[in-house]
């Protein structure tokens, strides 16, 4: 574990200082279930960024910074592409924007609706052609991949 900062947290009225741990971004990386070479990549995209280093010559991150990843792999996870994350990362810094944030979850899930309908037409096209391929002659066969049917 890295060197901790202290951070001030009121609590029922009372402040406390709460030790905060940093981390290093192969521990940042594992806390955040991603591997450090895609901590690098979101760096370099200007997406994530990358502290100053320690007298120590080290990087160290903050929880801030380990919550930022979780959201970033969370709305790739849920499909986001890297430049719609951007936005995303960029309404959340600003903290505002429900509106805008509220339609491109929509738009995404339009998007999702509409690629589930395709990979179902693939779906039954395969099933089909697996089914009329061993009904074939083993000289047609490979003719059947080369017919222009719609999927």
């Amino acid at each position: 574990m890295g060197e901790s900062s202290v951070e001030p947290v009121a609590w029922y009225g009372v402040i406390f200082t709460l030790s905060m741990p940093r981390m290093t971004i192969g521990e940042l990386a594992k806390r955040a279930g991603v591997g450090v070479e895609t901590v690098r990549y979101y760096q370099r995209r200007g997406l994530f960024p990358e502290p100053p280093r320690q007298a120590r010559g080290i990087r160290e991150y903050s929880p801030e910074a380990l919550a930022l990843l979780r959201f970033i792999r969370r709305a790739r996870g849920l499909g986001f592409t890297l430049r719609e994350v951007e936005r995303l990362v960029a309404l959340r810094r600003r903290g505002k924007d429900a509106k805008e944030v509220a339609a491109m979850l929509a738009t995404k899930a339009d998007d999702m609706e509409r690629k589930i309908r395709e990979m179902q037409g693939v779906h039954e096209t395969l099933i089909d052609l697996a089914s009329r391929v061993e009904q074939t002659a083993p000289d047609e066969r490979w003719g059947l991949f080369e017919a222009d049917e719609t999927i």
